[in-house]
């Protein structure tokens, strides 16, 4: 006869071992974006501190791309809609794409 404990222990360790696969949210360099509004997207929408923002705009800048961030798929799709409405809307050619 199995226990609610045993039985529970085995529901825990079936979540632990599933994850979600995470998608990475690149932004990629071009020579018209303002490194400004690189910084405003990565506070604005991947909720970055200035300090890493700063940082990972001086990565994309030097590198010419970076991992901003890992999220669940509809997560970064929607994301990267976000972002790339709001550049359209500022005129900027700034792209991102997401990978896993």
């Amino acid at each position: 006869m199995k226990k609610k404990l045993d039985i529970i222990e085995k529901i825990k360790d079936k979540k632990k071992k599933k994850e979600p696969n995470l998608y990475k949210i690149i932004i990629l360099n071009d020579d018209f974006t303002t490194m400004d509004f690189v910084v405003r997207i990565l506070i604005m929408f991947l909720n970055k501190s200035k300090q890493e923002a700063i940082s990972l705009m001086l990565k994309i800048h030097n590198e010419d791309f970076a991992v901003c961030g890992k999220y669940s798929k509809d997560v970064a799709k929607t994301l990267q809609k976000k972002i790339h409405d709001y550049s359209r809307t500022n005129s900027q050619p700034l792209r991102c794409i997401i990978k896993k």
